[in-house]
């Protein structure tokens, strides 16, 4: 449930204080996220990159037909296909 929450952010992105978290008189401040947040446009596509480059560092190469499925030869000429589904986004 927290894969989202691992990707890097790539750009400067502000919000709002949470609720509870303000301190008075500085009401008007913002946050700088440092990490993706559920629901922010970045995450998923900061999440893939970095799912894309465990897979190819491990030996796994990205189809060229769908980027969602992954391959690897083993030895003796069986493959693993890894097909990426992501529910609930």
């Amino acid at each position: 449930k927290t894969a989202f929450l691992n990707g890097d952010l790539q750009e400067e992105i502000y919000m709002k204080q949470p609720e509870g978290y303000s301190i008075t008189g500085e009401e008007d401040h913002v946050c700088r996220l440092k990490k993706s947040l559920y629901r922010l446009k970045q995450s998923l596509r900061q999440w893939y990159k970095k799912f894309d480059t465990f897979m190819i560092r491990n030996s796994y190469k990205r189809s060229k037909f769908d980027c969602r499925v992954y391959l690897r030869k083993l030895q003796g000429g069986n493959y693993i296909y890894l097909l990426l589904y992501v529910d609930d986004m």
